[in-house]
């Protein structure tokens, strides 16, 4: 690095409980720092993880920052995006969770990649993938989804009554136990579980989909991705907010929630082109295609 030139800033965002994040997090940001970068850890996830030599605030985590890794789980992915996504930093996730269906590597790629692949990473030398995203916004205040926000019940045993408009025109009401609205990298998760449709996230749209609704039409709905879509509780009991799983608050009688396309979409850090049907097949152990040759088939 020459004098003057700003060192270049990774992110490290670990898993909170799992000690091979730890152990993997805290080599890594070692080799960064011999390479000259600065490494940053947010507070809240580095005391938990044994990094609090590298702790910093979450309002300044993302600062001018190069790029962020994210070592865990789908979970430990949607925090870090929420973390840096607004800053345009792109995100590199290391799969030590279950499914890791929206991380890039294995901690065994990236040791095999060793010091050239984090060289790569602080020099730019990698593939971005785009995600659109959410923003959510209920009762004064906004949040950013990458997978969903989801409006439901706050109590077992009732449904709630929830209104539904496109664009300002009323569409219908639903008495249901939620409603999800989810972006097509949230059409494998919680809206996938809902029975949601499967959307390939080279598709900006937004997925509309009831959970367990007491309604004749109980179908999802695919939408533009430019649409708006209102929520307005029209129960005496309170439903909830989640956004990307995260609490995010009570909703009582006559709340709105409405959701749009986010600003800035979510930019995923890969080394290679990534087919989303192959990884579609591969995280949900779907079997491979049996050869065919049509030469076989004979009719008649």
């Amino acid at each position: 690095m020459s004098e003057g030139e700003q060192r270049p800033v990774v992110g490290i965002v670990p898993h909170h409980v799992r000690a091979q994040a730890h152990t993997l997090a805290a080599r890594l940001a070692r080799q960064f720092e011999d390479l000259g970068a600065e490494v940053r850890v947010p507070a809240l996830d580095a005391q938990p993880s044994g990094l609090n030599r590298w702790s910093v605030s979450e309002d300044t985590f993302a600062d001018s920052m190069t790029v962020a890794l994210s070592i865990g789980g789908d979970g430990t992915m949607l925090r870090t995006v929420d973390l840096v996504g607004a800053e345009n930093v792109g995100v590199l996730g290391i799969n030590v969770g279950q499914l890791g269906y929206l991380t890039a590597l294995t901690p065994l790629e990236v040791e095999e990649g060793g010091i050239a692949m984090l060289q790569d990473l602080l020099e730019g030398r990698y593939l971005v993938e785009e995600r659109m995203t959410l923003t959510v916004a209920a009762n004064g205040t906004v949040f950013r989804a990458l997978n969903e926000a989801v409006v439901e019940k706050s109590s077992a045993g009732n449904t709630v009554r929830l209104g539904v408009a496109f664009d300002g025109e009323p569409f219908t009401d639903y008495s249901a136990d939620g409603l999800i609205v989810a972006t097509p990298t949230g059409s494998t998760a919680y809206a996938f579980s809902a029975r949601g449709p499967v959307v390939s996230p080279l598709i900006r749209a937004m997925v509309v989909v009831p959970v367990s609704a007491h309604n004749l039409f109980d179908r999802s709905l695919v939408l533009g991705a430019s649409q708006r879509v209102t929520i307005t509780v029209l129960d005496r009991r309170d439903a909830s907010l989640f956004v990307d799983g995260r609490a995010c608050g009570s909703l009582p009688e006559g709340s709105v929630i409405t959701v749009t396309e986010g600003d800035v979409p979510a930019k995923f850090v890969t080394f290679t082109e990534r087919h989303f049907h192959q990884i579609l097949r591969t995280k949900f152990g779907l079997a491979a295609p049996r050869p065919w040759n049509p030469g076989s088939q004979h009719v008649g």
